[in-house]
């Protein structure tokens, strides 16, 4: 039913067609939810998510692997595709708001650690950066996509976090921290290696 979402937006997507998508009944469809904006809701609840993200010995490097790990799953993912759409869609954000305040939450934490731990320049603002960065995802994202031409999200998150990083992270913190590409897939497989999709 997400993908649908993704696929037509908030305003196309008819209970008609979710039922369709789903394979249910009406019935069944309402059984679960009350209604396609309490479908369009459980979308949103799914965005924020944790999912192969583990403890690193830089807090820097674990918001890096958020957005890279992310970056990672939602080519993969139909729910976290069509939350990021419900979230551009002006409709769709007025009535249900969005989940980047959350994205922008959970991101200044890791930084405030950080910068308490001393990983972070002086003028790195916490609150700030994780704003920024936020919003610029959310931007590659969706220029990733309407460009296609074999762009990968993965690599075009890589840049973004490799010319931010030097502006926030001191210079010792920054040689050891990762942001390949790559690396969501290998976390991803360290954590369950039947589950990692190479698509």
């Amino acid at each position: 039913m997400a993908s649908l979402f993704n696929e037509v937006g908030y305003d196309a997507a008819t209970v008609a067609a979710l039922v369709e998508r789903a394979g249910l009944t009406r019935g069944a469809l309402y059984f679960h939810f009350a209604s396609k904006e309490d479908i369009a809701r459980a979308v949103l609840d799914e965005a924020v998510t944790r999912q192969g993200l583990r403890p690193q010995p830089f807090k820097v490097q674990e918001w890096v692997d958020l957005g890279l790990l992310l970056a990672y799953r939602v080519p993969r993912e139909p729910v976290l595709r069509a939350a990021i759409r419900l979230s551009v869609d002006p409709k769709a954000r007025r009535l249900f708001g969005t989940r980047w305040p959350d994205w922008v939450t959970v991101g200044r934490e890791l930084l405030v650690e950080a910068k308490e731990r001393g990983e972070l320049l002086p003028h790195a603002d916490p609150a700030a950066v994780s704003r920024a960065v936020v919003g610029s995802w959310t931007g590659v994202q969706l220029v990733t996509e309407a460009l296609g031409d074999g762009l990968e999200l993965t690599g075009e998150i890589s840049m973004l976090y490799q010319l931010v990083l030097p502006n926030i992270v001191t210079p010792a913190v920054l040689a050891r921290v990762d942001s390949s590409p790559y690396r969501a897939e290998r976390l991803l497989r360290e954590e369950n290696p039947e589950a990692v999709d190479t698509q």
